[in-house]
């Protein structure tokens, strides 16, 4: 969602947390898939009086893909858990960066357009009953070589030289205001890090490095600590 506050407002939380707002009073707020039915918006003003918004948040139905035979994960090996941890560490720090870009003003596009073969939110049921962490991003089925284009402004916060054991060589743009994009399993980058880029501006080209069983682009968005589904911000294709 984006807001505006009125003049004279001092600061602006969504159920408690800070919110980041622009100089020219704008703001962005997102649910993540896990977001209770609930939510609370307060500004407070100069005074100290405080306005609250409360929000409804509409459930979803997540689609559960039922996967028999098929254990949920392999034994790890040593070497992933040795180069596990700092991936993970350059991924979180990559999300944290707010390079002061403006795509989340945007309405975003497609950073490529194709079959989608994953949707956000899904899940997976496997041997024993056991189900899988939600999907957390959209998956769109290209062959190998396919361009990328950014799907709104950004700064490239993480342009992984080697590929990740699970991501692959991954690419993530900052949009600002604690938005950013993840796009995975690349089998090349166009972009190095710090670069400031234009939407539609070439990025990368889809492959199916790192764990992938075919060649897509795993595009995941979050705000803040919160995962949100990119479909809703690109709209249909």
């Amino acid at each position: 969602m984006l807001g505006k506050l009125a003049p004279g407002t001092m600061n602006l939380t969504l159920d408690g947390q800070p919110v980041r707002v622009a100089s020219d009073g704008q703001f962005l707020i997102a649910f993540s898939i896990n977001a209770p039915g609930s939510a609370m918006v307060r500004a407070t003003a100069r005074d100290g009086h405080g306005i609250d918004l409360p929000l409804k948040v509409e459930p979803r139905a997540w689609r559960v893909e039922t996967i028999a035979g098929l254990p949920r994960f392999a034994q790890p090996s040593a070497t992933f858990a040795r180069l596990r941890p700092p991936e993970l560490a350059q991924i979180n720090a990559a999300r944290r960066i707010d390079g002061g870009a403006d795509g989340w003003r945007q309405r975003f596009i497609w950073p490529v357009r194709g079959r989608i073969s994953g949707l956000f939110g899904s899940s997976r049921v496997y041997a024993n009953g056991e189900k899988g962490a939600p999907h957390s991003g959209v998956d769109v089925a290209r062959a190998t070589g396919t361009p990328v284009v950014a799907p709104a402004d950004g700064v490239v916060t993480l342009a992984a030289a080697e590929a990740f054991t699970l991501e692959g060589k991954v690419l993530i743009l900052d949009h600002g205001m604690g938005l950013n994009s993840a796009f995975l399993h690349l089998s090349r980058h166009d972009v190095k890090l710090g670069d400031r880029v234009r939407q539609g501006q070439l990025i990368g080209a889809v492959g199916m490095t790192g764990r992938a069983s075919g060649p897509h682009l795993h595009w995941g968005m979050k705000w803040l600590d919160r995962r949100i589904d990119p479909l809703l911000l690109a709209g249909p294709q």
